[in-house]
This record gives C-alpha cells, structure tokens and sequence, in this order.
C-alpha cells in the first residue's frame, strides 16, 4: 500500500507538473498570439496609412492637373471681357428662358421679313439700321421695371400708334405681370409705360380687343382656375376687372367674332389623360360675357405637343380665311409656331389644315435672338395696307440653366470615375475603400460576433461590399499590366477622354448658354455687312470664313470682293445669311474700298479672308463703333512715329504705350464716308501708289481719316480675345517676306504723308471704361 501510495503521489506529481507545463506554455502561446496580433495591428494600420498617404498624393495631383486642365481651357474658350451696362435688376438668367421681342413688315401676313430686312433706319440716338430683338428684358429694366424677360407680345393699335402688351416676368417676384409700351413709328422704337396688370398670381398671353366701344384685355390666368376679363379705365396703364367668364384653368386663351357667335379657344392641361401642350378645347357663346358652351368636338385635339394644338397668338383673317397661331412643343416648350387655315368652324364640326407661315427660321443658332424657339405671333394691318407683327423669340431652350449644370455635373462624375480607375490601373491606388472602414480589418472578429450577426445586416452588407470594391484593384491591375504598351495605351485613351470631359464640363458650367450675343446701344441692336477680298487660290479660307461669321448675330450679309480668277457658286459657301460675289476687272486692293450702292447697311466690316476671331470679338468690335461712328474702329493698332517715319508691328505699338492707325483688314468704318473719301479726286495720286506696289491701301485710309475727320480723333481700338491667321495653313499669303513688306510700309508711309500730312496723335490704350482697349 505504501509504495503504491508512492505511485500515485508521483503520478499525481507529474500531472502536476505537466499541466504547470501546459499552463505555461498556454499562457506563453497567448502571449504570443496577443503580440502577434498587436504587430499585424500596427502593421495594417501602418500599411493603411501608407496607402491612404499614397492615394492622397495621387488625388492631389490629379486635381492639380485637371484644374488646371479645365483654367486653361476656360481661358482660351471664353472671352475675358465683360458684358458692358446690365441693369442692376433685371435680365438675370432664368431658367425659363430669356424670350425677348421682334418686329415683322410685310404685304401680306404671309409674307414679312423681319425689321432689318426692309431697311429701317433712325437717327443717331438708335440703331441704323434698325435690328431685332427692338424689345428686350433691359428696355423694360432701364425704364425702372425689373423684367428677366419679356414674351407672348400683343398689339393694339390706335391711329398710327402701337401699344404691345406683353407678358414680363418680374426680377424680384419671380411672376408674370403684364407690361406695356408704345411705339410711334410702326415698331422701330417703344417707349416702355409701366405695369398694366399686377395681380398675386402668374399673368401672361395679354389678349386685347374691343367690344362695344371698350377696350379688354383676356390674360391667361390658369393658376386661379379662371378666365378672367378686365376692362380698361384709362387705357394703356390702369384697368379693373369685368367678369370672370369661364370658371376653368384654360391657358393661352383668345376669342374672335366669327359666323355669327363669339369662339374661345384655350387648352385645358388640368383634366386626367391631358396631354399638355397637345390639347385644344372650343367654347361658343353669342357674347364675349358668355354664358360659354362647350363644342360637340371637345376636346378638339388631346395629341402629341408638336402638333401645334395649344395657341401661339392672335388668330387673323385673310382674304375671308380665318388662321389660328398654333405652338410646336416637341422639342422644347414654344419650339416654333405653325399656322393652321381654319376650313370648318360650327358649333358641331372643326377642321383645319396647316400653311407655311412663310417665316425663315435663322441659321445662326443660338448666336440668334429667336434661335432656339419662337411661340407668340401677333399680325395686323395698319391704315396703310402693310401688315406689322410681333413675335417672341429665344436664343436658349427651355431649362436650359439646369441641363447645362447636370451635364456639366454628371461630367465631372464620369471625370472622378475614370481618375479611380487609372489610380487602380497602376497601383497609386490599392484599395477603393481604405482597409480601417471595414470591420474584417481589425483582426479577427469573435465568434460571439459572428454567431450575433447576421448575414442580411447592414454591417454584413458592407463589409461585402468593402471587400469586393477592394478586390478591383488585384483584378484590375490582373488583367492589364500598367506597364505594358496595351497598358499604357488604355492609361493615355482614358486620359484624353478625361481631358474631353472635364473641357466639357466647364463649357455646359461655367461657360452659359454657348451663345455669342450681339450688344445694345441705348437698347437698340443694328447690323452690319461683312466685306472681304479674295481670290481662287485662297477658296479654302474663304469657305470656313464665310461658316464662321454668317453665324455672328449682327452680320447682315456679305460681300466677296472676288479679285482674280474663277468665282464659286454661291451654293459651294455654308452660309447663314444672304451672300454676294462682286467680281472684280482688274486685281487691285483698291477694290476693297469700292463705292457700292448695293451695301444697304451703315456699318461695313473690312476682315481678311485669313483672319479668324470669335463672334463676340467682332460684336464688341461693332459695339465700339456705333459708339463713335465717325472713326475707324479695329483690332490691329499701330503707331506710326519717328522722322523719318517707320512702320513696325503691334509690339512697338505697346511699349509706347498708344497707337495713331489701326490696319483696316480688320476694322469697322462708315461705308458712305470711307468709301467717298477714298475715292475722291484728293485720294487718287495714293490710289495710284497702291496699285503700283499693290500694297498700303489700309495706311491711305487712315491718313485720309486723319486729316478729313471732323472730330481729334480717327480711330479707336478693341482687343480681341484671340485671333488666328489661316494664311499660314493654307500656305497663299500674300505677304510672306515680313521685312520687304514692312520696307515698302515704311515707303508708302513717307509718300503718304508728304501728300495728306501726318496721322495724328497718340492714343494711349485703356483708355476705354470697359476695359476692351487693354
């Protein structure tokens, strides 16, 4: 018993000291177990560090090139300078559009032109001639009423006088009301009144008309449900309501005496199945007061919004036909109009059919007043026979401000997208998620956590998703080596589109609606004609020319002074206004500055065929001169100074800091002045000189301005924003030895001033408030 008590014990000794063994070898493998996972820990948080460090660099530095990018970009894109005399209210951007108004002169309704088309000219206070848009958000807003825009123009006419009423959306409230202004010279010029009718709900479509010996004016007024008439108390500016004669939210009403009732047509968008701006109701009644009765045919359309269902104006009568102004608004809401001859029109039957209205839409896009969409026509007769109309017009289509701001958006998304996948492409960026923001990667999770979560938890959820957005960049880099050529190639392709979009981003952001606008004088626009000298050799340059500034919004027509060879086909130019080749006997640069009684505008724009400058260069260009009509306004100065005389380039120009001559290939001048005095018996020894060196003919007009000119100063300089020499693509110009040609500058120079004395004084540059000069 005693030994094998011993037995035990020492059996029991070394169980004793085996599980001492197993404790501490537990407690050492937990200690090293805890150490391990401290260092993997340190480890990952280390490693995440050193990718977030690495990604931020990455981020950094992609944003600094596409921003500078997008600078870049901007600047060469956009014109530096601002828009001169905006109303401080009014005419803000608006993302119904910015409507203005035109006038329309014709012999019959189905045939007029628009105002600059029939040659209206005005004294020195307006424009010569006369161009559309003549009514625009600032007339209202200079005149103290603060319009965003102005639209759905109506005339009423009283002897020789033309009120229109129109509807103008107020700055500071945000709503319609109704405006009116007055015109004394069949629509050249309006004198805005005021507010005619300001009620707390959106006014617009001012239908106005007699009954009765009154006047009354029918708005849309859809907000409150009803169609309401109001009466003038002192016509134009003061009226009071009459009746309310429909209790229904018809928009774009009007009413005409015909066949022995009262019509009213109007749309009604309010009912279920309306197609809206494709629906068209008829009510009848043998009084403007009503009582109303709907038409059997009701609703008379309820089709597609391009038809032309909802109303676009005044409906009128020609010849003993009845026309009705119907609105396309397929494309965009008030695309364009149509006209409808109305055959059939009982109580029982309505039938029409659509004419040509015989209006042209303009080529010149969104560079014009109405480019984009016109949907309000008023047309009536005057006491002299001629028709007049008014008609609303847009350069910008309907939500214009919040397509360009998604696209410019969605843009810069794509740009991010592409910058991630480059980033994981070649291994700036490891991980799309850092490994931190998932759960899996602070060690190992419990089992009790494991066992509690569930697999359709949020967290399970995102952990999944952590884990597969991680893997795209083993996957990415997996399937295309960064380095390889397929590699490197796919890196370059995704940078060039990235660089597209983010140029197109900040054209649809920061560049506004892409139009080019012309600029008011004293709320007035004016054209002009566009004259340039060419030959055969050079029908390259003169095709894109022609492209380009047809689409320029105040160039009336141009004129090809075609010097030598074989003329082209008017139908070979791209042209978006009227085009004229005047061929030439003899090639001489004379020729620029021919007498042509066939110019019908004031203004003439003398531009290389070479030359290529933006749109609102040459609209700034034009602005400066209707300033100061008496000079020569341009974009290439000079001075010309020294004894003897000199002639150098634009850079000497600037150090001197003035100019006394601007060249004239680029410049816009008074046809009848400039064109008289250069061929007048005193210009002809200089004319000779030109033809005899066939050069200069731009010095000798600026030495005849100088010493002809009744004011100091002959002329005035604009900087344009860029300017490119096609010449030197097209390898056909005609000077190509700069110093033999400035040699015989210089020559011509001192000839020319022995005969017609000097050229004035120096004008220094930013001399001009609006900074155009600089």
């Amino acid at each position: 018993m005693g030994s094998s008590s011993n037995i035990v014990s020492n059996h029991n000794n070394n169980n004793s000291k085996d599980n001492h063994y197993h404790h501490n070898t537990s407690s050492s493998s937990s200690s090293s177990s805890c150490c391990d996972m401290s260092i993997k820990c340190w480890c990952r948080m280390k490693l995440d560090h050193c990718v977030l460090s690495q990604s931020f660099l990455y981020y950094v530095s992609t944003f600094i090139i596409f921003g500078s990018i997008a600078t870049i970009y901007a600047w060469l894109a956009f014109s530096p300078f601002q828009r001169p005399n905006l109303p401080s209210l009014g005419c803000h951007r608006d993302n119904e559009g910015s409507w203005s108004i035109g006038v329309f002169y014709g012999h019959s309704p189905f045939s007029l032109k628009p105002i600059e088309s029939v040659n209206v000219w005005k004294n020195e206070s307006s424009a010569w001639p006369v161009a559309n848009p003549v009514f625009t958000c600032a007339s209202a807003s200079n005149a103290g009423y603060p319009s965003n825009f102005v639209a759905d123009p109506f005339i009423y006419i009283q002897e020789d006088v033309l009120y229109l009423f129109y509807e103008t959306k107020n700055s500071i409230t945000l709503q319609g009301d109704i405006g009116v202004a007055k015109s004394i010279d069949k629509g050249a010029t309006w004198q805005q009144l005021g507010t005619a009718l300001d009620e707390d709900w959106h006014l617009s479509y001012p239908y106005v008309f007699d009954y009765q010996g009154h006047i009354y004016m029918m708005p849309e007024g859809s907000e409150i449900g009803e169609v309401r008439l109001y009466r003038a108390l002192n016509f134009p500016l003061q009226w009071t309501l009459h009746k309310v004669i429909m209790k229904k939210p018809l928009v774009d009403t009007f009413l005409i005496n015909r066949n022995g009732n009262y019509w009213l047509f109007g749309s009604d968008h309010s009912g279920f199945g309306t197609k809206k701006n494709g629906q068209l109701e008829i009510w009848y009644s043998n009084s403007p007061m009503g009582p109303w009765k709907p038409h059997k045919q009701n609703p008379i359309y309820n089709t597609d919004q391009s038809y032309g269902a909802r109303n676009g104006g005044r409906p009128f009568v020609y010849e003993g036909n009845l026309y009705r102004m119907g609105q396309d608004c397929g494309e965009t809401y008030g695309r364009r109009l149509r006209s409808f001859k109305v055959e059939v029109l009982t109580k029982y039957e309505y039938r029409e059919v659509e004419v040509p209205l015989g209006i042209e839409e303009s080529g010149k896009g969104r560079n014009a007043w109405n480019g984009a969409r016109y949907h309000n026509f008023d047309v009536q007769q005057l006491s002299t026979g001629e028709w007049v109309g008014v008609m609303d017009g847009d350069r910008v289509p309907s939500g214009d401000i919040v397509h360009r701001y998604f696209m410019g958006s969605m843009a810069l998304v794509a740009v991010a997208a592409l910058v991630i996948l480059v980033g994981l492409l070649i291994g700036a960026i490891n991980c799309i998620v850092p490994l931190s923001w998932c759960s899996q990667s602070l060690g190992k999770r419990s089992d009790a956590f494991s066992s509690w979560e569930r697999p359709s938890s949020l967290s399970s959820k995102l952990r999944r998703i952590c884990t597969r957005l991680n893997r795209m960049s083993s996957f990415a880099r997996g399937r295309m080596k960064p380095n390889s050529c397929s590699g490197k190639l796919f890196s370059s392709l995704v940078f060039v589109i990235a660089v597209a979009l983010v140029c197109f981003s900040v054209k649809y952001i920061y560049g506004g609606s892409g139009a080019e606008e012309a600029y008011p004088l004293e709320s007035h626009f004016s054209q002009f004609t566009l004259l340039t000298m060419t030959y055969d050799e050079r029908l390259w340059n003169l095709k894109m020319y022609v492209k380009h500034y047809s689409r320029c919004s105040s160039v009336g027509e141009i004129v090809v002074v075609w010097n030598k060879g074989q003329p082209p086909n008017i139908s070979e130019l791209d042209s978006a206004v009227p085009v004229r080749i005047r061929v030439e006997k003899q090639n001489s640069l004379n020729n620029r500055f021919k007498i042509d009684p066939l110019i019908k505008t004031k203004s003439v724009l003398e531009l290389d065929d070479d030359i290529m400058m933006a749109c609102d260069d040459i609209e700034r260009g034009f602005q400066a001169w209707r300033e100061h009509p008496d000079r020569i306004v341009g974009f290439y100065p000079r001075l010309i100074e020294g004894s003897p005389l000199k002639y150098r380039d634009e850079k000497y120009a600037r150090k001197r800091h003035g100019y006394n001559m601007i060249l004239t290939g680029a410049a816009f001048m008074d046809s009848t002045v400039a064109f008289q005095r250069y061929w007048s018996d005193e210009a002809k020894a200089g004319r000779d000189f030109v033809d005899k060196y066939f050069n200069c003919e731009d010095v000798l007009l600026n030495f005849l301005y100088a010493n002809a000119s009744s004011s100091s100063r002959a002329v005035e300089y604009v900087k344009p924003s860029w300017a490119i020499d096609t010449s030197k693509f097209s390898r056909v110009a005609i000077s190509r030895n700069t110093q033999v040609h400035y040699q015989l500058r210089t020559n011509c120079l001192m000839k020319f001033s022995q005969m017609y004395g000097s050229l004035g004084s120096k004008w220094s540059f930013k001399g001009r408030k609006d900074g155009w000069d600089v």
